[in-house]
């Protein structure tokens, strides 16, 4: 469906049945639209009961993948343009959906997201082909929700897939590219950009940075086939390269199609390998690029828990050919010694510095999402740290920042605790640990003081040499500062 006056008329028929997400949370209540995220239709099948109109119907279509009477296809939808199109198929007096046609929104905005139709819901056990577009997923809306959403003149969707990650971004991009090198899932993305009504997403087909060779943006975002797998078999995950090579390519080249200050932000895995460090591991992907980066891990699986994790997705659980794929897999594994495999996400930052910072962190604790926000103000801060020495740090009046709580461990009775540790609450809800010195200076620090006066006084109190503490701080001020405790005059 590719006519705009049948795209038009098929998004009116959405919109008029209020086929939104408000809309079918409304109609199907929080338990049964919860549950749908767990591929469990029975509550919302429960919900709809004795309901045959448009809503309904919609719903069962899309998001339940189940059958529904013609006649009420038909009142729902332009019928013979949808099947035409490719997005509905009849059979006798039933009809089902051909793709998954998703209700997705950001603020005020309602769009709707076009894939192929969903693994372990309305029956489909997993990709029934190789060139697979997977809708919104975990992964997906992770990405959405640590991207910096700056205003910026240029962006790319490198492996857009259905095109969630070029929605966003056209919303504060002048112009966004999203380029995929599966056909078909330029094809979803253009109905998914049309049926959204968005007009500044253009769309390229090749792989990696191949269709772009050259230009240059502000912002570079990528949900890539970063599975590592013995065998590439779909488009989606697989990307065909040995081990986690997509993730290190995309590391390496993308400084050069960034902007000065442009980001480059992306999901990624990689190998933790018998007798190295995987930290050293993803320092060596990094150091050539010049860029600031912060990479977080936040989650590992063992190899058997990864083998699963991927053929469960495949479907390949319910196969006779489980235990032979399983088997492959940790063949391949061992053969390259790997004994873990690590998820999480990547940033870059082309800052021109001399001296990258280099932040590559474990973090499998909760968090609250959007991080965009946070993850600009992270290499703000950088940035400004980088160009103060011990002086101008101590010589800064800096404020606790909010949402900051303290907590104290220690023996019943104790005098003094054993430790004290400083939680945020908010962001990345960090947890640091700091000695009586720090502690007394994040909870000083208000914004009318510098960081050197509280030191010399914290000096006084203590009964310690004013000199040799204001030597002392600058390391841990530096911490508290750059894991954003403490604010620079004039942040939030």
């Amino acid at each position: 469906m590719h006519d705009s006056s049948q795209v038009a008329r098929l998004r009116d028929a959405l919109a008029d049945a209020e086929y939104t997400v408000d809309g079918c949370l409304d109609a199907l209540g929080p338990q049964a639209y919860g549950a749908l995220s767990r591929s469990e239709t029975v509550p919302a099948l429960r919900s709809l009961r004795g309901d045959g109109g448009p809503l309904a119907t919609l719903i069962r279509l899309f998001l339940l993948q189940a059958p529904v009477p013609y006649a009420q296809a038909r009142a729902a939808l332009p019928f013979d343009e949808a099947v035409a199109g490719g997005l509905l198929e009849r059979t006798g007096d039933e009809v089902r959906a051909a793709v998954d046609i998703r209700p997705y929104g950001e603020a005020d905005t309602d769009w709707w997201v076009v894939s192929d139709l969903g693994s372990g819901i309305g029956g489909v056990s997993g990709p029934v082909r190789p060139d697979h577009v997977l809708g919104i997923g975990g992964a997906s809306t992770t990405l959405a929700g640590i991207t910096v959403r700056e205003p910026v003149g240029r962006a790319l969707d490198l492996g857009t897939g259905c095109g969630v990650q070029a929605l966003h971004a056209s919303r504060h991009a002048g112009a966004v590219t999203a380029t995929d090198v599966n056909r078909r899932a330029l094809d979803l993305t253009r109905l998914t950009m049309a049926l959204s009504g968005v007009s500044n997403v253009g769309l390229a087909e090749g792989s990696l940075f191949d269709p772009v060779e050259g230009e240059k943006f502000d912002l570079i975002v990528s949900n890539p086939p970063f599975v590592i797998s013995p065998k590439g078999r779909f488009t989606y995950r697989d990307a065909g390269m040995p081990g986690d090579e997509i993730c290190r390519r995309l590391v390496a080249r993308a400084p050069e199609y960034l902007n000065d200050g442009g980001y480059c932000q992306l999901l990624a895995n990689w190998q933790h390998v018998k007798g190295e460090d995987w930290e050293d591991r993803l320092r060596e992907w990094l150091a050539p690029t010049g860029c600031d980066a912060w990479v977080v891990q936040r989650e590992v699986q063992d190899p058997a828990q990864y083998a699963e994790l991927w053929l469960r997705d495949a479907g390949d659980h319910h196969d006779a050919g489980y235990a032979a794929r399983y088997d492959a897999w940790l063949d391949a594994f061992e053969q390259d010694g790997v004994e873990g495999v690590g998820f999480g996400w990547i940033t870059l930052r082309k800052s021109g510095a001399e001296r990258p910072v280099v932040h590559i962190e474990d973090w499998p604790h909760a968090v609250e999402q959007p991080l965009g926000a946070e993850i600009a103000a992270w290499f703000g801060r950088q940035e400004r740290l980088r160009g103060l020495d011990d002086a101008a740090l101590l010589d800064t009046a800096f404020t606790l920042a909010s949402a900051v709580l303290q907590e104290q461990t220690g023996q019943p009775g104790a005098e003094d605790p054993e430790y004290v540790v400083l939680r945020q609450q908010r962001g990345m809800c960090r947890a640091d640990r700091v000695d009586t010195v720090g502690a007394a200076l994040a909870g000083a620090s208000d914004g009318r003081l510098t960081a050197g006066a509280i030191v010399d006084a914290i000096a006084e109190l203590l009964g310690e040499e004013r000199v040799a503490l204001r030597d002392a701080v600058p390391g841990t001020l530096r911490s508290l500062v750059a894991d954003g405790f403490l604010l620079f005059p004039g942040q939030d």
